[in-house]
């Protein structure tokens, strides 16, 4: 399972916001917000927040617990510009672009827990394997008494008409 969670215009520069971002990339999600606390940048504070909106998301969808979730991928894009003049010698403007980043995260299941999941499906699965399995051998068997009692009976009556046909050529 994933849980998305996204951070639209930070007033952050991207290439800022990445430093932090590649961080916490991989970890898990207690391991990321540990070390969103010993960050000293200002975009520490921002990405924390997401995280843990996206661990909210995940406890109301699907009840997962935090320490089974990790931080599988996270990345910023350029958001918004704004451009801004300042005066400059002979009268001229120089540019100051002030920029802004949007984040998006998706968290998803620890490794651990995956295998866990996957094994208990395959259990399951083959549990209900072998209740179909156990089932349709009852059918056959239940279509194979059937089958041979019907037998027996043509079988005996196949039996006496052909002693009979026997004699009577045998007679002759």
């Amino acid at each position: 399972m994933e849980w998305n969670a996204t951070l639209k215009n930070l007033r952050i520069s991207p290439r800022k916001a990445r430093l932090v971002v590649d961080a916490v990339r991989g970890k898990s999600v207690r391991e990321a917000i540990l070390i969103l606390d010993t960050v000293h940048k200002k975009s520490s504070l921002p990405v924390k927040k997401l995280i843990q909106s996206a661990v909210a998301n995940a406890k109301k969808q699907d009840s997962v617990l935090e320490s089974q979730l990790k931080v599988e991928k996270i990345y910023v894009d350029a958001g918004m510009t704004l451009k801004r003049f300042r005066p400059r010698a002979f009268g001229r403007a120089y540019t100051i672009r002030k920029r802004s980043s949007h984040i998006s995260l998706t968290l998803g299941e620890l490794d651990i827990v995956k295998k866990r999941k996957l094994k208990v499906e395959s259990q399951e699965q083959s549990v209900k394997a072998s209740v179909e399995a156990k089932s349709t051998d009852k059918a056959t068997k239940v279509k194979a008494v059937k089958a041979t009692t019907t037998k027996r009976v043509t079988k005996s009556k196949t039996s006496l008409t052909s002693k009979v046909t026997k004699k009577t050529v045998s007679d002759k």
